[in-house]
């Protein structure tokens, strides 16, 4: 690949473990970045437990956040460990934590320490809450964000409980909002030489995460609801029975409608002054959505899904999670990637959702480590270590 990886030569410190924090390293680490993974020499990463399945010994949820990334296991809590860590910090060029606020400063690691010892390093931190507000300081948890954000009171039925996404959608958008921070501070830091403090939290993303949403709110002061799998601006965009099996269909504009309304053999539609426009439609979706499911009950699923997709109506049958990952789209986009892991054999994991030079990540992507397993090569050769220094440091460790 000509001129190698975006973040080639980046070194990242990860102090991070989970999911978001984990997330944003292994994202830096797939477009170059050299990552460092600290873990406490006992139990490593919380993930690396959290199963089944597993794959051999290793947890699937470890596995899919962790690959191009070397694992230290390092107790720098301890005054040898923190002498390690304070080494690393000024050789690294961005250093991650998702620690509870105050942590380093009780280790030390103060903004003045930064400011004299590791003054071009990038620190972000990833929180729960902030350090601001009622909550500020408290730890967070995907769950706990996705219902004080909001987010979880406009998921569902209309008439069922509030119900939170399937995947931790607030851990994962944080952890990318980390790399977008970290990214515009790489970018300052070539203009003045000198590092910043990015700060993302759990709880801002949750909020971020309710857009056009809470746009809404802010105009209207109208409380949101619950919309099922129709959207609160949209009309029709939806989930529609047919004849037998369902499909999702999303009709953004006007000139859509008026091919969807001719393609289900009702041009009808376009002339009612109830449904020939969105604002329309909106005011009176419950009746537009009978009509239209009275419509597709004519024909199956299959024959609708061709024939919308024939006219340009943006339409998609709602497959299963192995039907996605096992999907030519995704495979033929390099979605899903095979690494060969020393315990547990071949590994397949998502890949980097982004291509630069029409690159999807590393052209080579290590595995997930094993606790610990490049602790020599980092101590000694990046530290400048030796194998006496080394074992004492090791032998201070639970």
């Amino acid at each position: 690949m000509a001129g190698g990886n975006a973040l080639d030569g980046v070194v990242v410190l990860d102090l991070t473990r989970v999911l978001a924090g984990p997330l944003c390293a292994q994202m830096l680490g797939d477009m170059g970045a050299e990552v460092i993974k600290v873990e406490h020499p006992g139990r490593g990463d919380d993930t690396r437990h959290w199963g089944p399945p597993f794959a051999d010994t290793e947890a699937a949820y470890f596995l899919g956040v962790n690959r191009n990334k070397k694992s230290l296991a390092l107790d720098f809590k301890s005054p040898a460990g923190l002498q390690v860590l304070k080494k690393l910090v000024k050789k690294s060029d961005i250093v991650i934590d998702n620690f509870k606020p105050g942590l380093l400063d009780k280790l030390g690691l103060t903004s003045d320490w930064f400011e004299t010892e590791a003054e071009t390093v990038i620190r972000c931190s990833i929180t729960g809450y902030g350090t601001k507000g009622p909550n500020g300081g408290m730890p967070g948890y995907d769950f706990l964000l996705q219902a004080e954000s909001g987010l979880m009171a406009i998921t569902g039925e209309p008439d069922g409980a509030p119900m939170k996404l399937g995947v931790a959608v607030v851990d994962i958008a944080t952890g990318m909002n980390a790399v977008i921070g970290i990214l515009a501070a790489l970018n300052k830091r070539n203009r003045t030489n000198l590092g910043s403090f990015v700060d993302v939290n759990l709880y801002n993303t949750g909020v971020f995460l309710l857009a056009n949403v809470a746009s809404n709110f802010l105009v209207s002061e109208a409380e949101a609801r619950r919309y099922g799998n129709g959207h609160p601006n949209i009309v029709p965009y939806n989930l529609f029975k047919c004849g037998e099996g369902s499909l999702v269909i999303s009709v953004g504009n006007d000139g859509q409608f008026k091919q969807f309304a001719e393609c289900v053999g009702h041009q009808e539609w376009i002339g009612d002054s109830r449904f020939a426009k969105n604002a329309g439609r909106v005011e009176n979706r419950d009746e537009i959505e009978r009509l239209i499911e009275i419509a597709l009950s004519d024909n199956s699923a299959n024959y609708w899904y061709n024939a919308l997709k024939d006219s340009g109506i943006p339409v998609a049958v709602v497959r299963t999670v192995s039907q996605s990952l096992t999907h030519p789209q995704t495979i033929e986009n390099g979605m899903v990637v095979e690494m060969q892991h020393s315990t547990a054999g071949l590994v397949k994991s998502l890949g980097l959702p982004i291509t630069i030079d029409d690159v999807r990540g590393r052209c080579e992507n290590s595995p997930p480590p094993l606790l610990g397993q490049h602790n020599t090569e980092i101590l000694e050769g990046l530290l400048g270590m030796t194998q006496a220094e080394i074992s004492e440091l090791t032998n201070q460790e639970p």
